[in-house]
């Protein structure tokens, strides 16, 4: 059976556009005199006028046609009212999850702004200082170039230019401000000495260190070699960190301490990683090409390990402090010593259960592998 609109229907332009395809099906069962509410079907007829109405059909021989129309206008309607429901459920889901992501990316950014003006309230002296820092600032982004420009300017590389270099990028690139965020909620979570997201964004190098590099790196990949160097260069010299502006780095990454730690060009480390301080992410000094570690997600590396060469470590590994890496680490597992060995042998390794980046435990397993102290 087909059925056909009389007149064609008019998008109102009043109407939001997630609206249009809501009001064009009302306005199509109008037409067809199937409105919503109420149904035109549901009308009573008298007798007379339905005993007419049947006789003419009977002398037509069209009553079986008729009763088919009238179910499938019917089933039509039930249908349509099913798919209405439909896309006002799935229009109200939508909305409450881009409210609540929102919401979720807007907390960070609010958090500071509490507790700088708590701050504020417990040491008035400090008022500049926190208006300068972030109270002025109408976002993280501006904020956040505002205070990386300040810490890295120098008399050849003003502030203002480095402030709106700075701001460009990261308002051009969500994914970056996104990355901060994650590494904002991973320091307050996971570093027991982070008392407060303004105490990280403030005063934690290791945080605004990443954050400059990942600035860096988007220079790097558009191609802007030169600048994305002087960045680098400024940051190993205000931060003593070297991270080179070509190495890929995840989000949630926690560089704890971070003094003395170098990251090389074509190094990769994933979500949700820990580096302690005086950690080398380096070259074999034999290679060119792709020539540094690729660390996977979840990894917590101690305190002046060296990484060295193209080699993996799987997801969810742990390199204790001061290890020297040559060989590829499987996921789950621990390694410890220079050079590193597997803890519970190659054969029957200890596996974890749990992400030590996460957990941030640095002696579980290794500490009882060993029974002696040095």
């Amino acid at each position: 059976m087909a059925l056909f609109i009389s007149r064609p229907l008019s998008s109102s332009s009043a109407l939001p556009k997630r609206y249009y395809l809501l009001s064009t099906t009302v306005s199509s069962l109008d037409h067809l005199g199937i409105g919503l509410n109420p149904p035109a079907l549901a009308q009573p007829q008298t007798k007379k006028t339905f005993n007419s109405r049947r006789t003419a059909l009977l002398e037509a021989g069209v009553v079986a046609a008729d009763h088919a129309a009238v179910n499938s206008v019917k089933f039509l309607r039930h249908g349509l009212l099913d798919f209405v429901g439909g896309l006002r459920l799935a229009h109200t889901v939508a909305e409450a999850g881009v409210e609540e992501e929102e919401a979720c990316e807007e907390d960070v950014w609010r958090r500071l702004q509490d507790e700088a003006r708590s701050s504020i309230e417990q040491e008035p002296i400090l008022s500049n200082y926190y208006h300068t820092s972030i109270l002025r600032h109408p976002s993280l982004e501006a904020a956040l170039a505002n205070y990386l420009s300040t810490k890295l300017a120098d008399l050849s590389l003003p502030t203002a230019t480095l402030n709106d270099l700075f701001v460009n990028v990261l308002v051009e690139n969500k994914d970056v401000v996104r990355a901060v965020e994650a590494d904002l909620r991973a320091v307050k979570e996971r570093d027991p000495a982070c008392g407060s997201y303004s105490n990280c964004f403030l005063n934690f190098k290791g945080f605004l260190a990443c954050q400059a590099h990942r600035i860096a790196h988007k220079l790097w990949s558009q191609g802007r070699n030169s600048l994305a160097l002087l960045i680098q260069s400024r940051v190993s010299e205000v931060f003593a960190m070297d991270i080179h502006p070509g190495a890929r780095i995840g989000q949630g990454i926690l560089f704890d301490h971070a003094t003395g730690i170098v990251v090389g060009e074509t190094a990769v480390i994933g979500n949700d990683v820990a580096i302690l301080h005086n950690v080398t992410l380096g070259g074999t000094g034999k290679m060119c090409g792709d020539r540094h570690p690729k660390i996977g997600d979840g990894v917590l590396i101690g305190a002046g390990a060296s990484i060295l060469g193209n080699i993996r470590i799987g997801e969810g590994a742990k390199i204790g402090a001061g290890s020297v890496v040559l060989k590829e680490v499987q996921p789950w597992t621990n390694v410890v010593g220079n050079p590193a060995r597997v803890v519970g042998g190659k054969e029957n390794p200890v596996k974890l259960d749990k992400k030590p980046s996460l957990t941030m435990d640095h002696t579980s397993n290794i500490a009882d592998w060993y029974d002696y102290c040095v």
